[in-house]
């Protein structure tokens, strides 16, 4: 289990998270549904561990071990991972050694062609393409996605999956959420769409740093779509981590 224990989170003297709580159990999918700015994606990155976003009070759990002061490269070791917002802008290598890291993963090719099938690239047209400017900011997401599911972490946190240039469909995400359930993973999606959240079985609903509820997706979903989508207040979200 990966859990959060009252969780804060604090920039600059302004509190950014207050008090968050929440279990992710194996075997069931997650969502984190809010308004843009309520607090998300801050969420995601302080259970990463990145740079600049330690908990200002509480702890973070993985199967009972406190992980709060842990490099994002031992997460990453236990198998925690995550699909960025914005695409990473790396370039130089071909397709098939981005995803294997430079061969260093021992991965089939037939694996990997079935990965880029399931986020929507032709293996025969992308294989061996070079990763560089001529790839749209979608296109470099999926490939992204393609790491990350090779990868077969046990959770996986995707930051907004159907942002970007050419949106993912609503069907190939359930595809890769499904794929990921399937091979021992635990999704937790991070979205502000209704339609997304309800593909998970669970949700947290987070509003200003907080969490509103906590329960059943399309219980939650009801409750965001006749409250929430009607509120006149204005989230104020943290100015984001700069990746190197």
């Amino acid at each position: 289990m990966l859990e959060l224990r009252d969780i804060d989170f604090e920039v600059e003297g302004k509190r950014i998270l207050r008090k968050i709580t929440m279990k992710f159990e194996e075997g069931k999918k997650y969502s984190i549904l809010g308004m843009n700015g309520a607090g998300k994606s801050t969420i995601a990155y302080v259970i990463m561990g990145l740079e600049g976003y330690k908990p200002t009070a509480g702890k973070i759990y993985l199967d009972g071990e406190d992980i709060t002061d842990l490099p994002v490269s031992e997460r990453a070791k236990r198998g925690i991972t995550l699909l960025w917002q914005e695409p990473a802008r790396f370039r130089g290598l071909t397709v098939k050694d981005y995803l294997t890291l430079g061969g260093k993963l021992n991965i089939r090719k037939d694996e990997i062609a079935q990965i880029l099938e399931l986020v929507g690239l032709s293996p025969l047209l992308y294989m061996n393409r070079t990763v560089d400017e001529g790839l749209s900011g979608g296109e470099r997401k999926r490939i992204e996605l393609a790491s990350v599911l090779l990868l077969e972490p046990r959770y996986a946190i995707l930051d907004e999956p159907d942002s970007g240039i050419d949106i993912m469909s609503l069907d190939m995400i359930k595809n890769v959420i499904d794929w990921i359930s399937d091979h021992g993973g635990t999704p937790i999606l991070i979205t502000h769409r209704e339609e997304v959240a309800l593909e998970t079985d669970e949700s947290y609903l987070v509003c200003r740093g907080i969490i509103l509820k906590r329960g059943k997706s399309k219980d939650l979903v009801e409750y965001y779509r006749t409250t929430c989508d009607k509120c006149d207040h204005i989230n104020l979200p943290v100015e984001k981590v700069e990746r190197k």
